[in-house]
C-alpha cells in the first residue's frame, strides 16, 4: 500500500507541484513554513477526505485560489489505482477512485496512514477527548462502517444533550428523553466494544515498542475505561448495551438536575501509565515523546496484522527532542512499508536511512 506519485494544485502554499515518492523511506525537506507539513496532510486527506490540521476545508485552499485538487496514484490491492480530490470554495468536496465517485468513509479501503505529529503528544497530556479521537481514527480506517457508528452516536448526543439544557423552558422535550437515551446505550455498545478490543490489541503492542525504546528502562500500561456498570467491555454488544441501559437509569435524576448527558461512550478513556505512574501527571518531555511515539508504531503493528499490508507512515517533525539512540530506534523501526518523514536536516536523515530526498521551498518542490 503506498502512493507512488503525488499532484497538487491549489492546496494550501502549494500552486501546481508533482513528485514521485519512492515505496520505502521519503524523506521531506526544507527550512519552516515551506510547506513540508502540507504535503503530509494532503496524503493524509486521501486516506479519509479531510485534514488532520482543521476541520474546515475551505482553510485547504490557497490564497486568492477558488478551487484545490490533490491528485494521486497507488498502489494498493496488488493493483494501480488513481484518487483525486477537489475542493471548491462553498461546494461539497468531490471524490473520486479510477473515476467512480467516493465518499470519505470509503477510502481507507483503498490507503490507509498512520500520522505522527506534534500535537499527538496531547494522547499524553490533554484530557480524555484526545485519546478517543486517537482510538476513533484508528479504528475507522480498519473498520469502515465505525463512521457510520460515530456520526449516529453524536446525532443522538447533540439531541439528548439540547433536550437537557432546554426542557425547563419546553416540558414537552422530555417526550423524547428516553428514546435518545436508549439510541445513545445501543449506538455506544458497539463503540465501547470496538475501542476496547482496538485497546487491548494497542496495549500489547505499544508496550512491547516502548520497552524496546526506552530501553527496558520502563514499562508503559495502556488500560481501557468506560461506564463504571460495564464489568467487560469486550462481552456481546447485547450485554453491554443492558449494562448502559442501567447506569442510565440510575442516572437520569442526575441528569436532569445537572442538564448533562452522563452514560454513553463519550465517558471513554485511555489510562496510560509509565512504571505504574500517571503519564499524564507525571511524564517529562521525553517520555511523553517516547510514549506516543510508541503508541502510534503500535498502530501501524495492528494495521499490518489486519489487513496484511503496512499502512503509509507519516511522521512530521518525529526526531526533535529525541537523543541519539533513540532517534536510531525509529529510523530503524520503520521500514517494511512507505513512509514520509519531515525534517530541516536532510542529508544526515536521507543518509541514515537511504531515503529518497524531496526538498521544498516556497511551495514548489524543487528536488
Amino acid at each position: 500500500m503506498q502512493v507512488s506519485r503525488l499532484f497538487l494544485r491549489g492546496f494550501r502554499n502549494y500552486e501546481d507541484s508533482e513528485t514521485e515518492l519512492d515505496s520505502g523511506i521519503n524523506v521531506i525537506t526544507g527550512q519552516n513554513a515551506q510547506g513540508k507539513t502540507n504535503m503530509l496532510e494532503a496524503v493524509y486527506m486521501l486516506t479519509c477526505g479531510r485534514s488532520f490540521r482543521t476541520r474546515f476545508d475551505k482553510e485547504l485552499i490557497g490564497f486568492g485560489r477558488d478551487a484545490a485538487e490533490i491528485r494521486a496514484e497507488l498502489y494498493s490491492g496488488d493493483r494501480e489505482q488513481k484518487l483525486s480530490i477537489i475542493l471548491r470554495r462553498g461546494v461539497k468536496k468531490q471524490i473520486s477512485l479510477n473515476g467512480v465517485k467516493k465518499s470519505p468513509g470509503e477510502l481507507s479501503e483503498s490507503l490507509r496512514a498512520v500520522l505522527f505529529c506534534p500535537d499527538d503528544l496531547n494522547i499524553i497530556r490533554e484530557g480524555p477527548a484526545a485519546r478517543r479521537r486517537l482510538m476513533d481514527m484508528a479504528i475507522s480506517q480498519l473498520r469502515p462502517g465505525y463512521v457510520r457508528l460515530l456520526a449516529d452516536f453524536n446525532r443522538l448526543y447533540e439531541n439528548k444533550t439540547r433536550i437537557l439544557r432546554d426542557y425547563r423552558d419546553n416540558l414537552s422535550m422530555l417526550d423524547t428523553l428516553d428514546e435518545f437515551s436508549d439510541g445513545i446505550c445501543r449506538v455506544s455498545a458497539a463503540i465501547i466494544r470496538y475501542r476496547a478490543s482496538f485497546a487491548r490489541r494497542l496495549a500489547g503492542a505499544a508496550g512491547e515498542i516502548h520497552r524496546e525504546f526506552s530501553g527496558s528502562d520502563e514499562v508503559l500500561n495502556i488500560t481501557y475505561k468506560t461506564v463504571g456498570t460495564i464489568s467487560d467491555a469486550e462481552a456481546p454488544t447485547a450485554e453491554i448495551y443492558e449494562h448502559l441501559c442501567e447506569h442510565q437509569r440510575t442516572h437520569r435524576a442526575v441528569e436532569l438536575a445537572s442538564g448533562t448527558c452522563l452514560c454513553g461512550a463519550h465517558k471513554d478513556d485511555l489510562e496510560i501509565e509509565i512504571n505504574g505512574a500517571s503519564a499524564r501527571s507525571f511524564a517529562s518531555q521525553g517520555q511523553t515523546r517516547t510514549a506516543a511515539l510508541s503508541i502510534k508504531l503500535a498502530e501501524r503493528e495492528i494495521c499490518l496484522a489486519e489487513t496484511g499490508e503496512y499502512p503509509v507512515l507519516l511522521l512530521d517533525d518525529v526526531l526533535s527532542e529525541l537523543d541519539a539512540r533513540r532517534q536510531e530506534f525509529v529510523l530503524n523501526r520503520i521500514g517494511g512499508g512507505q513512509t514520509l518523514i519531515t525534517c530541516c536536516e536532510d542529508e544526515q536523515i536521507a543518509k541514515r536511512t537511504g531515503g529518497r530526498v524531496i526538498v521544498i521551498h516556497g511551495g514548489t518542490i524543487v528536488k
